[in-house]
């Protein structure tokens, strides 16, 4: 068994497909695609693709780190009570346990995730 996952940015299998949770929708009708490419440690640290279309959501990373490389697309990240970051192709952030805030899709994104739980 490799230690080397490569991470394909256009896999070629079926993605989970998902909504966001009612109480986290707050415009808009995005959908989600994620394809699960790698789960490490037990499950507590997975990575892939994941996919949005445009709409407005909460999000709440409670305990979970993510790392986010955005292959396509335009979002736009405000923490609440803070200020807002706006990330294209090419960028690359983390969202730290604690994270609270709202996450715009402007134009559909697609990006590498690595989350650790």
């Amino acid at each position: 068994m490799s230690l080397i996952k490569t991470l394909d940015h256009n896999p070629d299998f079926t993605p989970v497909h998902a909504l966001p949770a009612p109480e986290r929708l707050i415009s808009g009708s995005p959908e989600f695609d994620t394809w699960a490419m790698d789960e490490s440690r037990e499950g507590k640290i997975k990575s892939g693709i994941w996919q949005a279309t445009p709409g407005l959501t909460r999000s709440i990373k409670g305990e979970t780190f993510e790392f986010c490389h955005i292959l396509e697309g335009l979002v736009e990240i405000t923490e609440d009570g803070g200020e807002t970051y706006t990330y294209k192709a090419g960028d690359s952030f983390v969202m730290k346990p604690g994270f609270v805030g709202t996450w715009h899709t402007i134009e559909t994104v697609r990006k590498i995730y690595v989350v650790c739980y």
